[in-house]
């Protein structure tokens, strides 16, 4: 597939690197510019785009950026891209650390994802947001394995979700189909589901356990 990427930190790196190695034609872009990605492009042979070049053709998408960055991105960010491209994300929402006070989460009772989803103007899939990024790289493991790590997906368009899965798949996890996005608190941060290292049953378990009533920790 051609990916573009939107964000090279821990996640968008790793992934950058994954999915050049699986054979995937991947663009990738950040904040300060494709200068900036040199050393990732020569490693990976990935492509380093600017953000408003990184949807161009693209058949999937990857945004992996700090929520506070998401309404910073450019309009018609997906003007270019493929028919029916699909998006990910992998966001959180970070309030006391990174992000400061986003009123339609704290108030509104929206979803991270679906605040995502509104800014970007195109429906998203809500996955790898609970992962840690050191595991992309050193735990994927084949298909029926018993030790293989599972992650949760969420999102409203199926047939954009079983791409996404069938990616995950591809690139060494098992998936648990969390429901729509807005069940997407199920996988939010200090959920139990969040960072849990574990298979499809635990996965499944701990999506079920899961409170909607956000921590004071998780709260401005």
């Amino acid at each position: 597939m051609k990916i573009g990427i939107i964000g090279a930190g821990n996640i968008g790196g790793n992934l950058t690197r994954r999915l050049t190695a699986l054979g995937h034609d991947v663009s990738v872009a950040n904040s300060r510019g494709p200068e900036t990605l040199k050393a990732l492009v020569e490693e990976t042979g990935a492509t380093a785009v600017p953000v408003a070049e990184a949807a161009r053709g693209a058949q999937l998408m990857v945004v992996t950026v700090p929520l506070k960055n998401v309404p910073d991105l450019p309009s018609g960010l997906f003007d270019e891209a493929a028919d029916g491209v699909v998006v990910i994300d992998t966001g959180n929402y970070y309030p006391k650390e990174r992000d400061g006070r986003i009123d339609a989460i704290e108030d509104g009772g929206l979803t991270e994802s679906r605040w995502t989803e509104q800014h970007l103007g195109h429906p998203v899939v809500k996955v790898f947001n609970g992962t840690y990024a050191q595991d992309l790289l050193e735990r994927p493991l084949p298909a029926g394995d018993p030790d293989r790590l599972a992650v949760p997906v969420s999102g409203d368009d199926e047939a954009a979700k079983q791409v996404v899965r069938a990616l995950v798949d591809e690139l060494g996890f098992d998936t648990v189909d969390a429901g729509g996005l807005d069940d997407s608190w199920r996988q939010q941060p200090a959920t139990p589901v969040y960072g849990l290292r574990a298979g499809v049953d635990a996965v499944t378990r701990a999506l079920a356990e899961a409170s909607p009533e956000r921590p004071a920790a998780h709260r401005a």
